[in-house]
């Protein structure tokens, strides 16, 4: 018969261990993000850039 104590402790603890790893690299993440430069940002006025949106040779709507 199946040692299914066993079997239901392995499962958690790799799901714990995915979790801790998951969590790990949104951390590494985030401190990337907040220690990257701000981006250049341009804005567009509202006509600028309909073209590309609804592509070439089509009406826009």
């Amino acid at each position: 018969m199946p040692d299914y104590q066993e079997m239901y402790l392995k499962l958690f603890r790799a799901t714990e261990d995915a979790i801790d790893r998951l969590i790990a690299a949104q951390r590494e993440c985030e401190e990337l993000y907040l220690s990257s430069s701000e981006p250049k940002l341009t804005p567009l006025s509202p006509d600028e850039g309909r073209e590309e949106q609804s592509g070439e040779g089509q009406p826009s709507i």
